[in-house]
């Protein structure tokens, strides 16, 4: 995937090579970490060559005399900040740029809706299905996006007298995330205008948000970083290739991806940091936590799997069997629950992070907790 070259609307200074008398540079090992961190985030996210952010690595300061990890880190956030600058985007000039879905198209590829599960239904009724899956799946990205921000602008007020480039990450990562709302309330109202009247989407983001921000923040950072990981997953593994799917819906996903893959890269930072900050005893008590705040995520799917089967059948165009209508109903919460649980638990790259925090009774107490909604 290449990058876009879009300019951010308020544009940094251009890098400048020749070094600044009044900041270090850092160390030799320190820069050879950065340069390989570089070339990490260039081949895992897709986002060109690392030689551009050098630039900005070479602005990290090492005022204090910070460690070569410290150096590190602050190189990492550096990054995600030259990133989002590229990969910023408006959601009228780049986005939607004046069009309206094509509802002859499917939305949700059918790897993430599973409707290859159902196949008494027609090809229009299983584009239908991918519409209702879809509109409830940006719903959902609006919901979780209202405590992923209050979250992590949270988080960042550690860095507010430290880390100006993990600050300003953060604070990018914050302004992404409302962005990410209002776009993702944009489609809902696009999706209103073509789709059957019916349609409801019930769970009320701040009560979510409130419930879900009452955990201990190593719980609600995991969560988070497993939710920007799967993010990236369904996009690269299956909206990206899908020829089937509406051009507008695929390119909300795709912006949505490039600047989602940042945050990946800072949540893994952050979970990282408070993790360092727990006790023994603290960690263990997060674990239970995190179980908690899957069972609330699931609660969450059971009640909106239940109203779109329900819209669904309503609106299909002919009645269904009871057992087909039993077969539809099941297959919604199916579906909801692997993507938004078990497409993320399965990812690799979240299971190396998990796996690297918790302790093996813990990852087994988990996997007990989790199996009965990962089919």
């Amino acid at each position: 995937m290449q990058p876009v070259n879009r300019q951010d609307r308020d544009p940094a200074p251009r890098a400048v090579r020749s070094p600044r008398p009044a900041i270090a540079s850092p160390s030799d090992a320190a820069r050879e970490n950065l340069v390989a961190l570089a070339r990490h985030a260039a081949a895992s996210n897709g986002f060109g060559a690392p030689e551009a952010a050098l630039d900005e690595l070479a602005r990290v300061s090492t005022i204090g005399k910070p460690t070569d990890r410290n150096a590190a880190n602050s190189g990492r956030y550096a990054l995600c900040v030259a990133n989002s600058r590229r990969v910023r985007f408006d959601i009228d000039r780049d986005v939607i740029r004046g069009r309206s879905f094509d509802f002859t198209r499917k939305f949700l590829p059918d790897g993430l809706s599973r409707v290859d599960r159902l196949p008494f239904l027609t090809s229009g009724e299983k584009r239908l299905l991918s519409q209702v899956q879809g509109r409830t799946y940006a719903n959902i990205f609006g919901l979780v996006e209202r405590f992923i921000a209050a979250k992590v602008l949270a988080v960042g007020g550690d860095h507010a007298l430290g880390d100006q480039n993990a600050l300003e990450a953060l604070v990018r990562f914050g302004d992404e995330e409302i962005k990410h709302q209002e776009m993702f309330r944009r489609i809902e109202r696009m999706c209103a205008v073509g789709m059957p009247s019916g349609y409801s989407f019930l769970p009320a983001p701040n009560d979510v948000a409130r419930a879900v921000l009452s955990k201990s923040t190593w719980a609600v950072l995991a969560l988070i970083c497993h939710i920007e990981i799967f993010v990236l997953a369904h996009y690269r593994e299956s909206i990206a290739s899908d020829d089937e799917a509406s051009d507008l819906w695929k390119d909300v996903f795709l912006y949505h991806w490039r600047e989602e893959s940042q945050h990946a890269i800072i949540d893994e930072m952050e979970w990282r940091r408070e993790h360092e900050k727990l006790s023994p005893e603290q960690r263990d008590a997060a674990v239970d936590d995190l179980i908690e705040l899957v069972g609330m995520v699931d609660g969450v799917l059971q009640i909106q799997s239940a109203a779109d089967a329900a819209y669904f059948i309503e609106v299909c165009g002919r009645a269904l069997s009871p057992e087909h209508a039993e077969h539809v109903r099941a297959s919604f919460l199916d579906a909801y629950r692997w993507q938004y649980i078990g497409s993320g638990i399965r990812e690799p790259r979240f299971a190396r992070i998990l796996g690297s925090l918790v302790t093996d009774e813990q990852a087994a107490r988990m996997q007990s907790a989790l199996a009965p909604l990962l089919n």
